[in-house]
């Protein structure tokens, strides 16, 4: 099978899934409309897999594999097909969003059940997944923003699908809105990339980028870098725009597994770490991308401390994860990146899908100060739960062990790392294994709250085998990227597969500077901290459950404010939108009502004055005619007279 035939299958087969269940939207059998969804979705898969096969056997300083459909854009001399590419760094892209993708198709056949649009929901999920991977295979930046505000647009679409409820539907337009806000961004990076190189192909730009980095704010690889990242804060959900996320929880729970915590709120991450060479030749927008992400991850790891939604409480995680990719991205660690977005991808996916399994047995119920000693209900949610835990508190040998540890590492020890990032890095992941804890005690363990009509019951096969599949990526999805330091220990000291696969297409900043001392000393403080957090909050939420309501009642300022999430909304609706919604109305009354439109009438008066004017000179009248030509004479004469 041809490379050109491999990607067509590849993108078409969600397409082919939507256009079926998108036709028959009204159609209430959810069984068809999950099997054909899912079989697309496994399908691509299939397809995504075969096509990194051949990948593998191509050799390593030459894997690419790339494909030509056809001239999209041809305007002179500027030039745009509808191109794909594969290498190193989208395999892992396509293998996670199609192989996770599938997953969720599937734990949404058993929760969509008693939908009533099962199969608009599917064409929904099967359409994303087709812009995911446009996004994700397209060789230049338009290619690329297509699928950008293709995910942008099923994101809206999935996540106010309930549109009935006025909240859920607020929720979809305040995600579409703000998304909207870093798109434009994202544009502007694109124009100056075109004015400057005169290509947006990516092989063609960076063959096209000088050797030396700019020092300043004001040259055009540093603006298009901070364009582009600006474009990322939207999509990833970073300071400011991280907004939208906690918010989105308001969509079916598998769309927030598979949209918001697996694949597209990923996609500013992947731009970045694509354009690697270009933004390491902008050193100033890298240590910003570096202290906001530092920011992000730990101000979005306090507020999930606080939450009782349990939705709410990954999202907040979600927002945490994203901050320590582009903490690595920032300080050049651009493989630790790729490698926490895979590994994150399998454990808040599976964390995700495990919350709504609690919701589906709770019947809707989000509170966990209404569940507790959900285990002995449902065992196989529980360990798999328990299994994305450990993960994501960072417990060895899980996978996001290796991953966090690798961005902590390189947070300290890289050319462009600071300490200060370290410790912040090291504050979230402390906050993080105590929020995660919280939340299993609040959820499995304990004594239960569970209201007396509620009959909590284990999910059905269709929703627990994600689940499973999901737990033991979680526990193995970590160990081809082991570091070296912790590979030189080991029994036949196992390789960093996914480094030595990423190394070729990927931008260096340098070596890191320090020892292995050090670095396990950094490893043994950060895996300490986490360890002490995550007892203290089991101490507290099952042995001293009064403990909590008392240190809230002695910080209450403090415990507000995070409860409250900063109060980050009031202030962008007190000092933003509403001001910009009260000048709007202003400048529509008096700009647009008695400016404009009095205007445009006045106008339209005059024309039509002068029409009826020029009419009654044409009524028919043969003895009016007469008259006008007998003046005419006369005027005519009298001039010539007195010339």
């Amino acid at each position: 099978m041809s490379d050109k035939l491999l990607f067509a299958s590849l993108v078409l087969a969600p397409f082919f899934g939507f256009l079926f269940n998108g036709l028959r939207f009204k159609s209430k059998n959810y069984k068809l409309a999950g099997a054909v969804a899912s079989g697309a979705s496994i399908f691509s898969f299939i397809i995504s897999v075969i096509l990194v096969g051949k990948l593998i056997g191509m050799p390593a300083d030459g894997r690419v594999l790339k494909a030509h459909f056809f001239e999209w854009i041809a305007a002179g001399q500027f030039s745009v097909g509808a191109s794909f590419m594969l290498d190193q760094i989208n395999a892992i892209m396509i293998l996670v969003i199609t192989g996770v993708g599938s997953l969720i198709h599937i734990f949404s056949v058993g929760y969509m059940s008693h939908d009533d649009r099962p199969s608009k929901y599917f064409a929904y999920l099967n359409l994303f997944l087709m812009n995911m991977l446009l996004l994700v295979l397209g060789d230049n930046l338009l290619v690329m923003f297509v699928g950008w505000e293709g995910v942008g647009l099923c994101s809206y679409l999935l996540i106010g699908f309930w549109f009935k409820d006025k909240e859920k539907a607020a929720a979809g337009m305040k995600a579409f809105i703000t998304n909207r806000i870093g798109d434009a961004g994202f544009l502007l990076g694109i124009f100056v990339l075109y004015m400057t190189f005169g290509t947006v192909g990516f092989e063609d730009l960076i063959g096209r980028l000088p050797e030396a980095a700019e020092s300043g704010w004001s040259g055009p690889i540093t603006l298009a870098a901070l364009f582009l990242f600006i474009g990322a804060t939207g999509k990833s959900a970073q300071i400011p725009l991280y907004v939208w996320l906690p918010d989105a929880m308001a969509g079916p729970t598998p769309v927030s597994a598979l949209i918001h915590a697996a694949t597209m709120v990923t996609a500013g991450v992947y731009m970045i770490v694509r354009l690697s060479p270009l933004y390491v030749l902008a050193p100033n927008v890298m240590m910003l991308i570096a202290i906001i992400g530092a920011l992000t991850a730990l101000m979005a790891a306090t507020i999930g401390m606080t939450q009782w939604d349990i939705k709410k409480i990954l999202a907040y995680s979600t927002v945490s994860q994203l901050g320590y990719m582009f903490l690595a991205v920032g300080v050049g660690a651009f493989m630790p990146a790729m490698f926490h977005l895979m590994t994150h991808a399998f454990f808040k996916a599976l964390m995700f899908l495990g919350s709504g399994s609690v919701i589906h047995a709770m019947h809707e119920e989000q509170d966990v100060r209404k569940m507790g000693g959900l285990a002995k209900y449902m065992p196989i949610t529980h360990i798999t739960f328990l299994l994305g835990w450990l993960a994501i508190i960072g417990a060895p040998p899980l996978a996001g062990f290796f991953s966090k540890d690798e961005i902590l590492w390189y947070s300290f020890a890289s050319p462009k790392g600071h300490w200060m990032f370290w410790l912040v890095g090291v504050m979230a992941a402390a906050c993080t294994a105590f929020y995660m804890t919280r939340l299993m005690c609040l959820t499995f363990w304990g004594k239960s709250r569970v209201p007396k009509d509620v009959h909590p019951h284990e999910s059905p096969i269709s929703m627990t085998f994600p689940l499973m599949v999901l737990g033991f990526l979680s526990v193995v999805g970590g160990w081809i990227g082991i570091p070296h330091v912790i590979s030189a220990i080991l029994p036949g000291h196992p390789p960093n597969v996914l480094g030595d696969w990423l190394k070729p297409a990927l931008a260096s900043v340098g070596d890191v500077h320090g020892t292995a001392l050090v670095e396990f000393s950094l490893m043994g403080i950060s895996m300490g901290l986490a360890g002490i957090s995550a007892w203290f909050a089991y101490d507290t939420y099952i042995n001293h459950p009064e403990r909590a309501e008392k240190i809230a009642s002695k910080i209450k300022g403090l415990h507000e404010l995070v409860y409250n999430k900063y109060w980050v909304d009031e202030i962008y609706y007190g000092r933003i939108i509403d001001p910009l919604v009260d000048v709007s109305k202003g400048l529509w009354v008096y700009i647009d009502v008695n400016f404009i439109d009095k205007t445009t009438y006045w106008l339209a008066d005059v024309v039509k004055g002068a029409g009826q004017t020029c009419k009654s000179l044409q009524n028919g009248n043969m003895q009016q005619y007469a008259l006008y030509i007998a003046l005419g004479v006369v005027v005519t004469i009298t001039y010539a007279l007195m010339g």
